[in-house]
């Protein structure tokens, strides 16, 4: 068998190895979505049960503003908890997803680098500036391409280190936003007795 098809069956393999990689990065990631939103619906059920049966004991105004502030802060921490988890989910396809482009440009650079190979073997006397130019220009495109993978890693770095920060501080309001409703629902009881 010549090299040629040897080197096309090759790609093509490579090619549905990527796909199948690719669809299995992306199933992963959906049902891990799913297993998410399962439990958080079954958590949430459970928890509705639970909160209408308190609700339903609640007598007096200065009560249910006591169980509404109550309820309040957990609810809010547990929408960013779940926010996190989907970025979590999302974060990892996309780290999968990066990898396995990372991977394919690696094998399109080394192909690319064994095909001007080939041409340098075979050029004509005379052409080695030329075979120089072609090294060279692929050398500097693949020096390109780390540079901006690695601004695009970065980026995903300081994206996440800002979410890790907003999310604290959306927990930090939450919870002295809380903490401020049970100081009043103090006041207000105090004050009605």
């Amino acid at each position: 068998m010549s090299a040629i098809p040897e080197q096309l069956f090759a790609r093509q393999k490579s090619a549905i190895d990527t796909v199948i990689a690719t669809q299995s990065a992306l199933f992963s990631g959906f049902e891990k979505l799913i297993d998410l939103n399962m439990k958080v619906m079954r958590a949430t059920l459970d928890e509705v049960s639970q909160t209408s049966q308190q609700a339903a004991g609640v007598q007096d105004p200065q009560e249910a503003l006591t169980f509404a502030t109550s309820i309040a802060q957990p609810n809010a921490e547990k929408a960013l908890a779940y926010g996190k988890h989907v970025y979590d989910i999302v974060a990892g396809v996309q780290g999968d997803l990066a990898k396995l482009s990372e991977s394919q440009v690696a094998d399109a650079q080394k192909q690319m680098a064994d095909v001007i190979d080939q041409m340098a073997k075979s050029a004509p006397t005379g052409s080695e500036g030329a075979v120089a130019m072609l090294k060279s220009s692929l050398a500097t495109a693949n020096s390109a391409y780390d540079s901006m993978t690695k601004a695009a890693k970065q980026a995903a770095e300081v994206a996440e280190t800002n979410l890790n920060a907003a999310t604290n501080a959306s927990f930090k309001a939450a919870s002295d936003a809380a903490d401020a409703a049970n100081k009043v629902a103090s006041r207000t009881r105090r004050t009605a007795a």
